[in-house]
């Protein structure tokens, strides 16, 4: 199922929505291994492991590049053996299909 999100196109998020339930995310969550909810369900994080600052630094662009191209841009914090990725719809200061279809391909970034 992750990979039939990380398929899906992010598409434009101009408010006015409602953020996801809780229940909307948490069956989100099931598709997408590794990333846990954060800040009362308004928002997910994942933290990936790397051998060095070079690997975790790589893995920073290769997100910056996805999140360009889908115009869906995360928080990143990064350092010598790690990476934490944390995704909200800023627009509505919660959880969109937008926020796992990410989560999806970040993963998928982590495979290769």
């Amino acid at each position: 199922m992750t990979n039939e999100l990380a398929g899906k196109v992010c598409t434009p998020c101009r408010g006015g929505v409602p953020p996801m339930t809780s229940h909307e995310a948490t069956q989100y969550l099931e598709q997408t291994p590794g990333w846990e909810p954060r800040s009362a369900e308004t928002r997910i994080e994942r933290t990936f492991k790397f051998a060095n600052f070079k690997d975790a630094l790589d893995f920073v662009d290769k997100v910056g590049a996805v999140a360009e191209r889908e115009g869906h841009h995360p928080d990143i914090r990064f350092g010598w053996g790690y990476c934490t990725v944390e995704l909200y719809t800023h627009k509505i200061n919660g959880l969109h299909e937008n926020d796992f279809i990410m989560a999806a391909k970040i993963n998928s970034l982590a495979e290769t």
